[in-house]
């Protein structure tokens, strides 16, 4: 598992970190997951900490508190979702999404990265007004 760590988190812009809110033990794990993501990643990654099975409020281990605590502390986004209710699911892909798109977006404006803009320095020849009327002369469509 080690040796293909890389490999497997290469490229990537955005991680779920998901924790059950009923079994304090995966919530204790969020911290070395987001160690390894910060490890192997760009440092602009989005990760969003998702806390699952809010429906289940009774046997709840993990309070809201905490995680938004975490979340805030670790600069990570933080929401709750019930897979089993449909609760918050499609809204967390989607704040994620937004966030990577924001990121990606200002990171190509800081670089320049904009695929319409002429490249730095050069020049581009679009022939010569002699070219041009040589096209007119003899017809685009003649046969």
């Amino acid at each position: 598992y080690r040796a293909i760590t890389s490999a497997y988190y290469r490229g990537a812009v955005g991680a779920l970190l998901v924790y059950d809110v009923t079994r304090h033990v995966t919530f204790e794990n969020v911290e070395r997951w987001l160690k390894e993501l910060r490890d192997h990643t760009d440092a602009n990654i989005v990760v969003m900490l998702v806390g699952n099975k809010a429906d289940l409020r009774h046997l709840r281990a993990v309070s809201t508190e905490d995680s938004t605590a975490f979340a805030e502390r670790e600069n990570t986004f933080f929401m709750e979702t019930s897979a089993l209710e449909s609760l918050n699911v499609e809204s967390a892909f989607t704040e994620v999404l937004t966030q990577i798109y924001r990121v990606v977006s200002k990171k190509a404006l800081e670089i320049g990265d904009d695929p319409a803009a002429l490249p730095k320095g050069q020049t581009i020849n679009v022939g010569s007004r002699d070219d041009v009327s040589a096209v007119k002369k003899s017809g685009c469509c003649s046969a």
